[in-house]
């Protein structure tokens, strides 16, 4: 998946997973990570992945091939968060691969503590927003949900993430999604073997709360490289590794 501009700043094709089971989308992880390996922060800018990873990496060739951005709760609760896609180019590449303007929005909870009235996720009529929430994530977002046509509960029973992934596959079409956070999701994902890839930037700062490393279970996925690069940026140093997992 590429264009001329994203060859040129990505030094090649960005690799699109393939294969996997069909009953399920297909899951990239999205993480950025400071030179100690912290991926929490208040402000992610301030772990230093700089432009290139922001606009070219997070809010681009990770999210332009995906057909819906997932997040949990407290990523997702930002006022002004919206997880899309805003250069000219990665947005043309989008329309290239005959994809909507904005990814569909996913959010995931258990408890439903989110305020749908401040987060933007929420507040786009055009946009598509599916919630996998557990029992009391559904009653506790029923309301703010039902005046709001365009958000749909994908209830969730206990921790299992598959069946409301199979749900969005099967009536939803949703086959691709870029999964960006936080570590809990993220590490839940992987635990329960839904994960095809990683996209993992590591930058050059010593950043971010102390121990607070992408993964937060007690089986470290293992990983094959498909590319590492070294970002040319002299001021904000990045090494991307994209990375297979292993299953």
């Amino acid at each position: 998946m590429s264009n001329d501009w994203t060859r040129a700043y990505y030094d090649g094709p960005f690799h699109l997973p393939v294969g996997g089971p069909s009953d399920v989308p297909l899951v990239s992880l999205v993480f950025v990570q400071s030179k100690d390996g912290n991926t929490e922060i208040e402000n992610p800018e301030e772990l230093g992945g700089g432009p290139v990873d922001k606009h070219l990496i997070y809010e681009g060739l990770s999210r332009a091939g995906a057909d819906a951005v997932l997040a949990g709760a407290k990523t997702a609760g930002g006022e002004n968060t919206f997880f899309s896609l805003w250069h000219p180019e990665l947005v043309a590449l989008r329309r290239e691969l005959g994809l909507a303007r904005h990814p569909a929005q996913i959010v995931l909870t258990g408890t439903g503590c989110i305020d749908v009235d401040r987060s933007r996720v929420f507040n786009v009529p055009e946009v598509p927003v599916y919630v996998m929430a557990g029992p009391v994530g559904c009653c506790a977002l029923e309301r703010a949900i039902s005046r709001r046509a365009w958000v749909h509960v994908v209830p969730m029973s206990g921790e299992d993430l598959r069946p409301p992934l199979e749900y969005l596959t099967r009536e939803h079409g949703i086959r691709r999604i870029s999964a960006i956070g936080g570590r809990t999701t993220a590490s839940a994902l992987l635990d329960q073997g839904l994960v095809q890839d990683l996209c993992l930037t590591t930058t050059a700062r010593e950043a971010g709360r102390p121990n607070t490393p992408l993964y937060v279970g007690s089986r470290p996925p293992r990983t094959t490289p498909i590319v590492r690069k070294r970002g040319a940026d002299g001021e904000y140093p990045i090494l991307f590794e994209h990375l297979a997992i292993q299953r």
